[in-house]
């Protein structure tokens, strides 16, 4: 499923235009992204976490040319699912 497609279907459950059910998605899409920025945790009851986390700096490898490159910490995006998701997939 696509953007798109999520946005159709938010608009026929929601019994909203597409146009609003996209507005509604940017927005929630937006505010998780400024609160991970902040360091919070976004919890959605029955579906989730959305949390960040650290990865330490390490050592890597140009792949074209073999030479050895520092690759530098970063703080990465990461989700922990719900169990009411793990059971709707199972």
């Amino acid at each position: 499923m696509n953007k798109s497609e999520l946005i159709d279907a938010i608009a026929e459950s929601a019994d909203l235009s597409k146009a609003a059910a996209g507005r509604a998605l940017e927005g929630a899409m937006e505010a998780v992204k400024k609160a991970l920025k902040k360091g919070e945790m976004v919890t959605l009851v029955g579906f989730g976490s959305f949390y960040t986390g650290k990865r330490a700096a390490r050592a890597g490898r140009n792949p074209r040319t073999g030479a050895a490159i520092k690759i530098k910490a970063a703080k990465v995006p990461k989700f922990r699912p719900g169990k009411a998701l793990k059971d709707a997939v199972n």
